[in-house]
């Protein structure tokens, strides 16, 4: 395998591909069932009248997304109708539609049981999903092309949440929730379309031979590629390259209303110039992943996410004001949508093809552990040092993964220690007219 840095291909030709576009309507597709299983449902529980004990219970309903893990080697293991990708993705599609349709049928107020059971159906088939299309995303991508899919996956999972988190609750004031539940089923038909549409992998190694290979070759299969040494070293990376980030997305809320800024100032312009500066940060970092490589796009990435916790660091030493506000979200959101995309495509990087749905699954788990453990602490840690001297230590907290990073990901080499082979070859060729197909050209 080649580690030498290449030469940058175009942009256009990184995110003019059919298999981007695939990427952009399977994001949408992921990020459609989450809300419906936990705010929105938590919303129309509310307006039900059910008491608020069960409806923080709807929290439980997200164990599925953090089993990902088991329900993976399945995935790698078995090839359904449509290819080992694509049909796991219709098959998962078809049951959310199915599932999420149903939910219409339930009333909170008199069938609470059936319509819980309903909605862990939903988070365990969103959850199947996840797994694909994140293997899927690892499987048509070649490296350079890893920022530039996790970005616009990430887009269209931003847009998912938009409408099942913003315009669900706006178009449940005009009709029955049930009628609203059906209208997101009827949303799923957009994955559904893209994964029949979209290209599917070669794999030329081929699935895992049994289901207990599934599951012990990916572990075997990342110790043999690192070695053991380098293997610990590089989850030890996953778990702390976020970790100053982290810090800093747990208590913003904390600290902007104890800085005075009222609740619905805080959601307006996180809620909509936040999420333009995200969308418009993930892209930013596709491209300059395909334009500098993985490894280069890390160093400077870790640069910038430390860089900006500084913004909040002068918000919190400085007077309160709507500008200081918006700036302060703007940076912290372009430069976490840059760095999403830059460490997204590492963790694809470190999975093989063969393996990719389990490999993922296990090193987002990881990735998990920063974001849901090791940030636990921030509270007891702003009490006890306040906020200015907060952000100083987020910022001193990227300074271990920054210390990893000439051995994790040297400068001058192309890939990540303990990267696999990642071609990006797909099975199917455009149509004779390939301008014509709803995914433009492969």
């Amino acid at each position: 395998m080649n580690h030498e840095p290449r030469s940058a291909p175009s942009l256009f030709r990184v995110f003019g591909q059919r298999k981007m576009a695939a990427l952009l309507f399977l994001g949408f597709s992921s990020g459609l069932p989450l809300y419906l299983t936990s705010s929105t449902l938590q919303a129309w529980m509310t307006v039900e009248k059910v008491d608020l004990t069960t409806v923080g219970m709807v929290s439980l309903l997200s164990v599925p997304y953090s089993l990902k893990f088991i329900i993976a080697p399945l995935m790698d293991r078995y090839v359904p109708f449509l290819g080992r990708r694509r049909g796991w993705l219709v098959i998962t599609q078809v049951a959310l539609l199915l599932c999420i349709a149903a939910m219409s049928l339930h009333d909170p107020r008199r069938g609470l049981q059936l319509l819980a059971i309903n909605a862990l159906l939903i988070a365990f088939f969103s959850a199947a999903q996840d797994v694909v299309v994140d293997a899927y995303s690892v499987d048509v991508l070649e490296e350079r092309e890893m920022g530039a899919g996790a970005s616009l996956k990430v887009m269209g999972y931003r847009l998912a949440l938009i409408i099942t988190g913003g315009v669900a609750l706006m178009l449940a004031d005009r009709m029955s929730w049930p009628t609203v539940y059906l209208l997101m089923a009827a949303l799923m038909l957009v994955g559904v379309a893209a994964s029949i549409l979209a290209p599917e992998p070669v794999l030329r190694e081929g699935p895992p031979s049994s289901l207990a290979s599934a599951v012990v070759e990916p572990f075997l299969d990342f110790l043999r590629r690192a070695g053991v040494g380098t293997a610990l070293v590089l989850l030890l990376f996953v778990v702390l390259y976020s970790l100053s980030d982290r810090m800093v997305q747990n208590m913003t809320v904390p600290f902007l209303l104890a800085r005075g800024y009222s609740q619905s100032t805080i959601g307006e312009i996180r809620g909509v110039i936040g999420l333009v500066a995200t969308i418009v940060g993930v892209l930013a970092g596709g491209g300059l992943v395909a334009r500098l490589g993985i490894n280069r796009s890390l160093w400077i990435l870790a640069a910038i996410q430390m860089g900006s916790n500084l913004a909040y660091y002068w918000l919190s030493v400085s007077p309160s004001s709507r500008a200081s506000l918006t700036t302060a979200i703007v940076v912290e959101n372009f430069s976490g949508g840059l760095v999403t995309a830059g460490f997204v495509a590492f963790l694809m990087s470190l999975c093989s093809k063969q393996f990719s749905a389990t490999q993922y699954a296990l090193l987002s788990s990881f990735m998990a552990f920063a974001r849901d453990v090791l940030v636990a602490p921030s509270g007891g840690l702003a009490a006890q040092t306040g906020w200015p001297q907060f952000f100083l230590i987020t910022i001193a907290a990227g300074i271990p993964a920054l210390l990893l990073l000439p051995y994790v990901a040297p400068w001058n080499r192309e890939n990540p220690r303990g990267a696999a082979a990642h071609t990006g070859e797909v099975t199917d060729a455009p149509p004779a007219d390939a301008d014509d197909h709803p995914f433009g050209r492969v």
